[in-house]
Formats: structure tokens, sequence, C-alpha cells
């Protein structure tokens, strides 16, 4: 029951993780159509800005602050000298552009900070571990990353649904040319969402830098993984990318040690630990094979959404 409840506890975290990215990831794509292959290594670059804001003040709070204000900085740039002039091309020429920005900034990252893993330790405000139970004792650190996914999940809700911007934002998603006659800039309003989407990929860079190993290409594998949260939750919903998220963090990481578990009931332990950990690797896209089967648009599409 204990080891459940950690990777309960994990699967919530790395949920809270996923939805950052995702949620950036939903709106880039629901509201643009743009295919942003690059917003992976955003999250990256988030958690070398925090390794280097943190070395530069030597405060963490003021390294979080700087990090997410680069990164804002840093996805404006982006969308301004690269991704405004591939809008009206077609998705192959979206794919070929940023995949060569994540090859850039990828080196970039080797020639700044070299090739090899860095590590960053959480603040000692942060540091310590709370008892749960009397056998399980969990880090501060982990419950106030998780914190932080809630909360900005609410406050992005609440801007999507009940604010004039998230109204245009909802309207551009579906009748730009509409929302262009009304006399709002349209193209502003998609460089407000690709900004706004690089600081969550960014911030998620940044929570995680304590937790896991900050090295080059870090954000490829985890790119992979949030178009599957979206494609779960529905295209451009941000309670859909919630929900999947959440869907996912715990299915992967309750369902790999469940497995592995239930495998060594049926086979001996050098077979289990050596299949386990493949099948594991693939319950994510088996959730998402049978989410498709049930509900193509996904489990909570935006209204509106093709």
């Amino acid at each position: 029951m204990t080891l459940f409840l950690i990777q309960c506890l994990n699967g919530l975290q790395y949920g809270t993780l996923l939805f950052l990215i995702a949620a950036g990831l939903t709106l880039v794509f629901g509201v643009m159509g743009f295919i942003n292959l690059a917003h992976g290594v955003q999250y990256m670059v988030g958690a070398y800005l925090v390794f280097a804001f943190q070395q530069l003040t030597g405060s963490f709070v003021a390294a979080v602050i700087l990090s997410m204000a680069a990164a804002l900085l840093l996805g404006l740039l982006l969308e301004h000298f690269v991704f405004r002039h591939l809008y009206g091309r077609d998705h192959l020429a979206q794919v070929l552009a940023t995949f060569g920005i994540i090859i850039f900034l990828n080196e970039l990252a080797k020639i700044l900070f070299g090739p090899g893993t860095l590590t960053i330790e959480p603040p000692e405000f942060l540091a310590g571990s709370v008892q749960l139970t009397e056998q399980l004792r969990y880090p501060v650190y982990r419950f106030v990353t998780i914190l932080a996914g809630l909360i900005v999940a609410v406050l992005l809700y609440i801007t999507v649904t009940r604010t004039r911007v998230g109204m245009l934002i909802r309207a551009g998603a579906t009748t730009p040319d509409m929302v262009s006659a009304l006399g709002i800039n349209v193209q502003k309003l998609f460089m407000i969402v690709f900004g706004v989407g690089a600081m969550l990929a960014g911030f998620a860079g940044v929570i995680a830098a304590p937790i896991f190993a900050i090295e080059p290409g870090m954000g490829d594998n985890i790119l992979i993984i949030a178009f599957v949260v979206i494609i779960i939750g529905g295209v451009g919903s941000i309670r859909g990318a919630f929900l999947g998220a959440l869907m996912v963090g715990l299915f992967d990481t309750v369902g790999r040690t469940l497995l592995i578990e239930g495998l060594e009931v049926v086979f001996p332990p050098s077979v289990s630990n050596q299949v386990g950990p493949a099948l594991a690797s693939m319950l994510v896209y088996i959730l998402m094979a049978a989410v498709l089967v049930v509900r193509p648009q996904g489990l909570l599409p935006a209204k509106g959404a093709a």
C-alpha cells in the first residue's frame, strides 16, 4: 500500500508537469493549427535557464521569476522571427522548420553548458519531507510542484473560459476571419497565445529541474507524451489537457509498478524484470488507442473544434 501511495503521488506530480507542457501545446495547436515540434525544447530551455539564473543570483525564487520572463521573451522572439512566417504554410513546412529549431537549441545547449547532465537542488525552505503515514514520507518540493500545476490549471481555465481574452482565443480558434472582421488583431492574439504557451513549457522545465537531470534533448521524449495527452483530452481543450495529463501520469507511473508486480506472479523475476519495462512503456499508447476507439475527438474536445 505504501508503494501504491507513492506511485499515485508521483503519477499526480508527473501529470501536473505534463499538463503545463500540454496546455501550451494544445493552445498553439488548437487555436492556430500550428504544429510546433519545438515546444518540447522550450521545456529544456526552462530547465537550463533556472540553472543559469540560480548560479548567477544564488536565489531559487529569483531564478524562477527570471526564467519565466526569459522563456516568455524567447517564445515571443521565435514567434516573431520564425513561426509567424509559417502560419500559411502546410504542416510539412512547419514540422521541418520546428525540427530545425530543436536541433539548433539542443546543440546550443551543448556548447553553452556541455554535453553532460546538470543537477540543481531544491531551495532550503522546500528541502524537507512530510510524514503521510508511518512508513511514508514525501518530499515537500514534489507537493509544491503538484500545487503549482493545479493553481496554473485553475487560472488558465478561468482565463480561457471567463475573460474577454479567453473569449477571443476561443473565437479565433473557430472563426478567425470573423474575429479579424470585428477589428481584433488576430496576429497579435496569436503572438500572445504562442508566448504564453512557451512560458508554460518553460515553467514546466523550471519546476522539473530539481527533480530530473538537466541535459540536452530532455524535451524530445516528453513532447511525444504531451501530444498523447492532447489527443486523449481533445485538441484545443484546456479541460481535456488537464484530464488527459492526469490520466497519462497516473496510468504510466502506477501501471509500470502494477504490471511488473503482476508479471512476477506468473513469470520468474528475471523474466518479469526484462519484459515488464518494455510492456510498461507501451501503456500510455494503449490508453490513447483505447480512447480513440471510443471517442475519436478526445474525452473533452473544445467546443466548435472539428
